[in-house]
């Protein structure tokens, strides 16, 4: 129930006990006296008795309903303000933080409300912009220690004399540098992103040749664990966008697909036309994600869940990048789970869609 309809049915309720006290004073004050039980009835005191009430219904219930309707008016009127200042506040997110709400100007109460929540999105929009300072920073700052590391590992792996112990080891440890470089490649990406300054690429390509490429990567990559990728749906669909970008989502969408399935499953592509739009529906067989969970996995470095376990390699990036390619894009990205069997549904604009930076 909103307030301007909870105030109404109060002033409505205080209106009905005003009326009934005044029309209970109102009788008390002129109602004829009371007669003897074995006195005759007076015509001329009931007469009077029923000029008095029809005197209070017809003076006191018009003013009433005026007074109720006036003050219904007058409560719609007052929180305007606030019904415009909520849908203002419901459009403001991570990224326009920077939007001002629209002041009244008036020094009133509600103008002041408005003046702190303007404040305080424009200390939040500070703190967001720190944060990706700091993380754009690190990110660069630790790419050249990795990759001098990276290089000097490779170097001694092939040209050192070294015991299979010696070797082993420093696969090992060439393999988590590239896990440490993939993690701060995919935060510099997604900082940038956040900070608006990954322009895309925008050209006009066949979105099925994309597909048929992620196709064979993911065969490649599901081969190993014997899984079964099929291409179920296929049609030619020209689309606008940034050819590389999409390739890395499909590639995100399928490493994850493989990653997170069941040995001896199933990968399944389709490409259609859903009207104006490109519909790319990718399923695999791994395990059903909860469904307290679904709302989460496009979170950075969010793995929570049964399916999300430690013992698969990842940095929980891959969706999070997805999830931004899509936006970037236009598009929608939808993942539901259930019976076994995860479904994540991408839908494009087609050459109609405009994409965005």
């Amino acid at each position: 129930m909103t307030i301007r309809t909870r105030l109404t049915l109060w002033y409505a309720a205080i209106m009905f006990v005003s009326l009934l006290a005044m029309s209970a004073l109102t009788y008390h004050e002129f109602a004829p006296d009371p007669v003897p039980h074995n006195a005759p009835a007076d015509e001329g005191d009931e007469g009077d008795l029923r000029e008095m009430l029809h005197i209070l219904f017809w003076c006191g219930v018009p003013p009433a309903l005026l007074a109720l309707a006036g003050g219904w008016w007058l409560m719609r009127r007052a929180l305007t303000p606030v019904a415009a200042l909520t849908a203002a506040a419901e459009k403001i997110h991570e990224g326009n933080l920077n939007q001002q709400l629209p002041r009244s100007g008036n020094g009133d109460e509600l103008d002041r409300l408005t003046e702190v929540f303007n404040a305080m999105t424009a200390r939040l929009a500070g703190s967001f912009r720190r944060i990706r300072e700091f993380t754009l920073h690190a990110s660069h700052e630790l790419k050249t220690p990795l990759t001098i590391l990276h290089g000097e590992i490779e170097t001694a792996l092939h040209e050192e004399p070294l015991t299979a112990g010696q070797s082993e080891k420093l696969a090992g440890q060439l393999d988590e540098i590239q896990r440490l470089t993939k993690i701060v490649d995919g935060l510099t990406l997604l900082t940038k992103a956040d900070a608006g300054q990954i322009a895309l690429n925008l050209e006009t390509f066949s979105l099925a040749e994309i597909v048929q490429d992620a196709l064979a990567d993911a065969q490649i990559l599901a081969k190993p664990a014997n899984l079964a990728v099929r291409l179920l749906a296929c049609e030619e669909i020209q689309l606008r966008g940034d050819k590389h970008r999409l390739r890395q989502l499909l590639l995100n969408l399928a490493d994850n697909a493989v990653k997170y399935n069941q040995p001896g499953g199933r990968i399944d592509f389709s490409l259609r036309r859903a009207g104006p739009d490109a519909e790319l529906v990718l399923t695999n067989t791994g395990k059903t994600i909860p469904a307290e969970v679904l709302p989460r996995v496009c979170d950075r470095f969010f793995r929570g869940d049964a399916s999300h376990h430690s013992s698969v390699e990842g940095c929980g990036l891959g969706l999070s990048i997805a999830q931004w390619i899509v936006s970037a894009h236009n598009g929608v990205l939808r993942i539901a789970s259930a019976d076994d069997q995860t479904t994540v549904t991408v839908r494009l604009p087609g050459m109609a869609g405009k994409s965005t930076t």
